[in-house]
């Protein structure tokens, strides 16, 4: 049951029901001296000690111990006394035993500050959020080496306002380090300080891609698939839009037809309860419909604009398919590229040919994005990881804090 204290000599065992209380002492043998390093065991007076260890049975446990006070083992050791330690058991000015401490750090680890504290003390180890807060801060955090494929992103800290930059190894998700802020300058030190990278992995982000050319200049920089093959769906999206007015006549609104009726019922009822001042996230549980359909309706100001088009412009649905193709990493895909860039902007698809504007100016790291099989999908993954751990905070840790649970392993 003890077997924790095996260092000890244990004495007795008390049980007053709620806690139980153990009389230890020390196996008097030599210790070495901190500052010399001679062992002795040649003993000055005792010292008592009271610390906590992990419960047994839903019932706090408390240690009550004899440490002894050594005496100096040599006339020339500066230290003329000092009180013995038990490696693995007790620390410095500690109230609580190594392996209780560890206890309350991972629990620190998951639940953070007040989570932590109830659940501690549902576990008869009473602790305060500021004491689960300070043993999360002391858990060490990982040294490891810069790895050869690093993936760059940012995420937001407050939306619109504050951001700050994730590094991970592309290879394996592994969080590197947390930069505050999304600056080129931010990043060109961090990369000028942390040299080793051969492939970074990033958005269509120009303050990352001028940092990383400054930096590293050797570097390959590689686009992420996701992102392009984002910005080619907002693209299409806009294309398809635009011709809205055109589908009308092609195809009418039929007052008569459930889908028209059940559209125009959806769009009135969430735009009244919009223009009673209900939030956008009470709709939802008040009309029994999922979020996103709630903020696909009330972003359109008629509720025609929902409606779905008959008959896509071919041209259109051909560039897509030949794009889609393309996010399948394989030799050639560049030469391939410029053939879609060069059709895409021989029709009249002004919003796509923005597309192959900007995919021309980073032109490189699209190369290497659609030919080599580096991504950014787990830099994404941690960024998803990251928003549950400032949810869990509610936003009222600091950066340093956030910081530390994110590189945690």
């Amino acid at each position: 049951m003890f077997s924790g204290l095996s260092p000890l000599a244990v004495e007795g065992v008390a049980d007053d029901g709620d806690t139980v209380v153990i009389t230890a002492r020390t196996r008097g043998m030599a210790v070495p001296c901190p500052v010399c390093g001679m062992p002795t065991a040649k003993v000055h007076g005792y010292h008592g000690r009271t610390v906590a260890d992990v419960p047994v049975g839903g019932r706090r446990v408390v240690v009550r111990v004899r440490i002894r006070r050594l005496a100096r083992p040599v006339l020339g050791c500066s230290r003329q006394t000092f009180r013995e330690q038990i490696p693995g058991l007790l620390k410095h000015h500690q109230r609580r035993t190594v392996r209780l401490a560890g206890h309350i750090s991972e629990v620190s680890r998951e639940l953070r500050g007040r989570a932590a504290s109830r659940l501690a003390g549902v576990l008869a180890v009473p602790v305060s959020r500021s004491t689960a807060l300070r043993h999360l801060r002391s858990l060490p955090l990982p040294q490891p080496a810069v790895p050869r494929v690093i993936g760059v992103d940012d995420f937001a800290l407050r939306r619109r306002h504050r951001y700050a930059t994730i590094i991970t190894d592309a290879t394996t998700g592994r969080r590197v380090a947390v930069l505050p802020g999304r600056e080129a300058a931010t990043l060109e030190t961090w990369l000028r300080e942390h040299p080793g990278a051969e492939v970074v992995c990033r958005d269509g982000s120009a303050t990352y891609a001028e940092a990383v050319r400054r930096a590293l200049p050797d570097a390959v920089q590689v686009s992420d698939r996701w992102h392009l093959w984002r910005n080619l769906c907002d693209k299409v999206q806009l294309e398809v839009r635009a011709h809205a007015g055109c589908w009308a006549t092609i195809d009418p609104p039929r007052p008569g037809g459930v889908r028209e009726q059940t559209t125009r019922e959806r769009w009135n009822k969430i735009h009244d309860l919009l223009g009673q001042g209900v939030g956008l996230l009470d709709c939802p549980r008040r009309l029994g419909l999922a979020m996103n359909t709630v903020k696909r309706y009330a972003r359109m100001p008629e509720p025609q604009a929902l409606r779905i088009a008959p008959v896509y412009r071919p041209t259109l649905a051909d560039l897509v398919r030949g794009f889609t193709a393309l996010l399948k990493p394989a030799e050639g895909n560049d030469v391939k590229l410029t053939e879609w860039i060069t059709a895409a902007r021989a029709v009249d698809l002004p919003h796509l040919r923005s597309l192959t504007n900007g995919l021309e100016i980073d032109r490189p790291a699209v190369d290497a994005g659609l030919t080599l099989p580096y991504h950014n999908g787990r830099t994404e993954g941690v960024n998803t990881r990251t928003k549950r751990i400032m949810r869990q905070m509610h936003g009222r840790a600091g950066f340093d804090l956030l910081r530390h649970r994110i590189l945690l392993p």
